[in-house]
């Protein structure tokens, strides 16, 4: 029998590595301890332990018989560490000696570490964790938000409200990086107005290491002080400011503790920065002038662009640039008008910013947007930096995004494939030849697999609309339709994501007499689940959010149209799972990839999605539903009012009668299959796998001095 306090050590030990959140069995441990704390403290286990009494603890593993399975996950967890047999071992040997440092300004591991905001942060979140399980050696280098990203609610009139809360670093996966004597790291960074300090946190993400730096350190001004309480807040100072930390602090982090990348791979332009700092500790080493530096630099950085509109990519003025990068500038030898020449198009254009991604392209030798289509949006976009070149030549490919497959799949539909795909099906999910076994799937299993998540679903949100309604004290009819809202025989379509204007939330509520007309049919009714955020700045966003609740509060729609507040890996990972349909309609080609649609797939849900991302690639017209043919116009409301119309006649002429065109065992059999299709064609492409071995392949291995390579996928 394990004593009490070897069992504490163990769930401890657990929950001090990020491992456990893609392990369903580890999870399920934590949650049948005490499912009503383990939901309060959003899933996480080191509150949870904190707060679970000991005697509780002593009893539920007594009544479920849990040491067993303790002791199971945490060997589990010590095997999966040593093993040295994986696919890294074999392909990405070269990196040992010499890993890949991944830069981001967010990381997207799980909801109990809030230091992402969306798409970025959860795609570089599963990049770890694939390079973690095909054994890539990679350490990720972001920045710890002490508030995070905003806690969302709505007030009675819809608005949204924001709400930042401090985090306790005893209650997150996070542990102090010390230096050489024993105390805590820090390193410092030369302004032209002060030193810049920060701490640095480690966080183990299976076999991968997660290094954050943190400004709220003594010796700081206040502002800096609060430098990196939230992300994406504050002004143009304070962003060049957190850049600044992210970029130049984590490549002199990683010198202090002696680590020696092979590859920079700048996540976004956000921190572009690291290869200034990496071009000057060079020149410093080796004593070599700048140019030979960049060239040297430029050939190991690998550069991934996630934004297709112009005005989203960070440009600074200049002498907020001077003000913070001068001593840098400095030290690198640069004039002022050629340090600011780096981060601008057109050197000499005294009037142009200096913009974050122009100088990570310059910096760089390999780069990439996220997709096709985005690939091709950038090189379009970036043109000007290559004038000689033709617009096909611009040196931007693409690797199209994919999700981790273990974090995002229900355990339900783990099962079911490990009925099917085969025991391993998991390792590997990227053969093509894995897939087909779907085929045999008996259609009544995987329909019930999935009305059971559904069903889930709604019992999660008729929970968190009762909380809502309560928080806003609106009365016991509210807290009722709360109780009652969605139906589990509606086809039920998904729509969660930052609620940024292009994305167009509202496109198919514009007519909302024929929306009544659908959502109460006798026969074959349709219901929504809306969730996502608005960025505290951007009023437009917030009216969608408005508008869409507002309709949620008409009695013909209450129980039909519902809004999730709070948008966050959680309810990311509840929609996806229980969905029959994933609604995209972001206004082509402004969505560089779009991986929820990815997520969703794996769940066996359909997508229903304007041809842009990831989706232009993957739709074969067999396999989900396309709106439109993949046409822009160059009026943006008339490519609306089109997109709608498109919307609107795939809806009611194929989506709908396809999903309750019924047989006499009350089967969609046309449905199903277009599920099957879907996971045949699309589930071994679309996973970060795939994405984690591209990236080795062609631009890892190459950025660090050796060739690419076919490397097999299996």
């Amino acid at each position: 029998m394990v004593g009490q306090t070897q069992r504490i050590d163990k769930l401890r030990e657990l929950a001090r590595n990020l491992w456990w959140c893609w392990q369903p069995n580890v999870v399920s441990l934590f949650r049948e301890l005490d499912p009503q704390l383990w939901r309060s403290v959003d899933h996480n286990p080191i509150e949870f332990l904190k707060r679970l009494p000991a005697e509780v603890l002593d009893r539920r593993a007594a009544e479920m018989a849990l040491d067993s399975r303790i002791d199971y996950a945490f060997r589990r967890l010590a095997e999966y560490l040593k093993n040295t047999d994986s696919w890294g071992t074999v392909y990405a040997a070269n990196l040992r000696a010499r890993p890949v440092a991944y830069f981001s300004a967010e990381f997207g591991l799980h909801e109990s570490l809030p230091i992402y905001s969306g798409g970025l942060g959860v795609l570089a979140g599963d990049h770890l964790k694939s390079a973690s399980d095909l054994g890539v050696p990679l350490i990720g280098i972001g920045l710890l938000y002490d508030q995070g990203y905003f806690r969302q609610s709505l007030d009675i009139n819809g608005w949204q409200q924001e709400e930042y809360l401090n985090a306790n670093p005893d209650l997150l996966p996070i542990e102090t990086v010390t230096g050489t004597d024993g105390t805590p790291l820090i390193i410092s960074i030369e302004t032209n107005n002060g030193v810049l300090k920060a701490r640095v946190w480690r966080v183990n993400v299976g076999r991968t290491t997660l290094l954050l730096l943190d400004s709220n350190v003594p010796g700081n001004s206040e502002s800096d002080l609060a430098l990196t309480a939230r992300l994406y807040g504050g002004d143009a100072r304070v962003r060049i400011r957190q850049e600044l930390l992210l970029g130049v602090g984590g490549v002199r982090v990683l010198n202090a503790l002696g680590i020696h990348p092979s590859v920079l791979h700048l996540n976004e332009g956000h921190s572009a920065f690291a290869g200034l700092e990496m071009i000057r500790a060079e020149m410093e080493a080796n004593e070599i002038p700048f140019g030979e530096a960049v060239r040297d630099v430029a050939r190991m950085t690998v550069f991934t662009t996630h934004t297709p509109v112009a005005a989203g990519h960070d440009r600074f003025p200049a002498t907020l640039v001077e003000e913070n990068l001068g001593k840098l500038r400095e030290a690198l030898h640069l004039s002022y008008d050629d340090f600011m020449g780096l981060g601008r198009v057109y050197p000499t254009d005294l009037n142009e910013p200096y913009c974050m991604t122009v100088l990570a392209l310059k910096l760089s030798r390999h780069a990439n947007g996220v997709s096709a289509l985005h690939g091709q949006v950038s090189r379009r976009m970036w043109h000007p930096l290559y004038p000689n070149r033709p617009e096909e030549s611009v040196p931007i490919g693409h690797i199209t995004n994919g999700v981790h497959v273990p974090t995002w799949i229900a355990p339900q539909m783990q099962l079911l494939y490990g009925r099917h795909l085969g025991p391993d099906w998991i390792k590997q999910v990227r053969n093509p030849e894995t897939w087909e076994s779907i085929e045999a799937v008996d259609d009544a299993e995987l329909w019930e697999t999935q009305q059971v998540l559904k069903a889930r679903l709604i019992d999660f949100v008729r929970r968190r609309l009762t909380a809502q309604a309560q928080k806003r004290d609106e009365g016991a009819a509210a807290i009722e339709r709360a109780q009652s809202a969605l139906d589990l025989n509606a086809l039920t379509i998904g729509f969660a994501r930052r609620f940024a204007t292009y994305k167009r939330a509202g496109l198919v509520l514009q007519d909302v007499e024929r929306l009544i007309e659908m959502i109460h049919s006798s026969d074959r009714p349709i219901q929504f689940i809306f969730a996502g955020k608005a960025h505290p700045e951007d009023h437009f966003g917030k009216e969608l959010i408005q508008n869409i609740v507002r309709l949620t509060r008409k009695e013909e729609l209450s129980h039909r149209i519902v809004f999730v507040e709070d948008y966050d890996i959680n309810v990311a990972r509840q929609l996806v799972q229980g969905v029959d349909v994933w609604l995209n309609n972001p206004r082509r080609p402004q969505e560089a990839s779009g991986t929820s649609g990815e997520k969703a797939l794996l769940n066996g849900a359909l997508n229903f999605s304007i041809l842009d991302g990831w989706w232009a690639e993957a739709y074969d017209g067999t396999n989900g539903f396309a709106i439109g043919y993949g046409q822009s116009h160059s009026v943006p409301s008339v490519q609306d009012e089109r997109d709608y119309k498109a919307l609107s006649e795939t809806l009611t002429g194929q989506v709908i009668p396809l999903f309750y065109n019924r047989d006499t065992d009350g089967l969609p059999r046309g449905w199903i299959k277009r599920q099957k299709n879907a996971l045949r064609s699309l589930a071994w492409r679309f996973n970060a796998d795939r994405m984690v071995m591209d990236y080795v392949q062609n631009c890892y291995l190459p950025a660090a001095g050796g060739q690419s390579c076919q490397v097999p996928q299996s």
